[in-house]
């Protein structure tokens, strides 16, 4: 059969050329470019192989095999001994786990996260929301910080997010600031406070875990190095002043106060009192009708003081606290029931010093509470 009119009127150069020209254009599109390729073998050096891996690494899908199936989750061995918690995280590459309650959500906290200095590609996040309307909103407007700071400059990107919601129902169904620290109701809001960071941390504290930073959602001002001011000091528990900016009504300038009173050293009228309740009674400290005489970490901070000062504590609050990981995985955790009269982060203190680990407080390094 002749060949057709067009074809046998084109030059075999043409064709040549036609098709070097084509081949390099498939290249051209098919081919990424080396920074986009580095890039890529960046982030998935850094994927979970498995749905088994810790959260603390975001998981994708393997490919399947040529036979249909996909490839057996591998068995992975973590030696913790040669896992650090030290004085320079970022030099070591330590893996923080930031966890948060949250109830609502303030565009400040996430605004505050995104200027830590601390490598976001070593940052893992984790949240935990009451299943409420207010919750339901909390989770909606999360997810949209999310997504908007996960599909931006990778600089910016955390290695893993997780958000829980909880299986069981807040106590207190307001969450207005003067209903929440209400006196009567501080055991019930704070035993379903302990059960909420307990779910948390057993949930989404990986292998890989050196650090877990408990930052409290309504935190809305931190110094940038956070992290590593308060990993500087080499401590197991580890908790900065918490501070509330305002406007005084006298004298209509800027001011702060004390915000948090949880962080505090013992006394002895604190014991005495202690001995003489019942053993389901717990004391909750900040309270006139609850007088304990404890030194505050709150009523000690000077702001011309040396930020680096430490002393040592017998309570802690929770609103910035750093942990270093093995703290936690040696069993201790918030206690959603009177130990030794104390609960959630006063008990976690106490029961971190049984276990041998000590706590300790910057009266004069500030974090910021939003003021409602």
């Amino acid at each position: 059969m002749a060949a057709p009119r067009a074809l046998r009127r084109t030059s075999p150069i043409t064709l040549l050329l036609a098709g070097l020209l084509t081949l390099g254009f498939l290249i051209f599109i098919f081919s990424p470019s080396s920074s986009t390729s580095s890039s890529t073998t960046r982030f998935r050096s850094k994927v979970a192989s498995n749905p088994l891996s810790p959260p603390t690494s975001p998981f994708r899908k393997q490919s399947l095999k040529a036979n249909g199936q996909r490839t057996p989750p591998p068995v992975v061995h973590y030696l913790l001994n040669n896992l650090t918690t030290s004085s320079d995280p970022i030099e070591q590459q330590e893996t923080v786990l930031i966890l948060t309650p949250l109830a609502r959500f303030y565009p400040g906290y996430w605004e505050n996260l995104l200027r830590l200095s601390y490598p976001h590609e070593l940052i893992a996040l984790g949240f935990i929301i009451p299943k409420t309307r207010e919750g339901n909103a909390a989770t909606a407007a999360l997810q949209a910080a999310i997504a908007k700071t996960q599909s931006g400059p990778e600089k910016k990107r955390f290695a893993s997010i997780s958000i829980l919601r909880q299986d069981f129902d807040p106590p207190i169904a307001s969450q207005n600031e003067a209903e929440r620290h209400k006196l009567e109701n501080q055991k019930a809001r704070r035993a379903s406070m302990s059960r909420a960071r307990n779910s948390l941390l057993f949930t989404t504290l990986g292998p890989m875990t050196s650090w877990v930073l408990w930052l409290d959602a309504d935190i809305i001002e931190t110094p940038p190095s956070l992290i590593q001011d308060l990993a500087w000091h080499d401590k197991p528990i580890i908790v900065p002043n918490c501070y509330q900016r305002y406007t005084d009504a006298t004298t209509k300038q800027a001011a702060t106060r004390p915000y948090d009173y949880n962080s505090w050293q013992d006394s002895a009228p604190a014991k005495e009192l202690a001995n003489r309740l019942s053993n389901d009674d717990i004391i909750i400290e900040g309270y006139a009708e609850m007088p304990t005489w404890r030194t505050l970490m709150a009523h000690l901070a000077n702001a011309n003081g040396n930020p680096q000062e430490v002393m040592q504590l017998d309570g802690v609050g929770g609103t910035a606290l750093l942990v270093k990981a093995e703290v936690h995985r040696d069993g201790a955790m918030f206690p959603p029931f009177p130990f030794y009269h104390l609960i959630e982060t006063e008990g976690f203190a106490k029961m971190a010093k049984r276990l041998g680990w000590g706590s300790w407080g910057l009266p004069n390094y500030f974090v910021y509470h939003f003021n409602e």
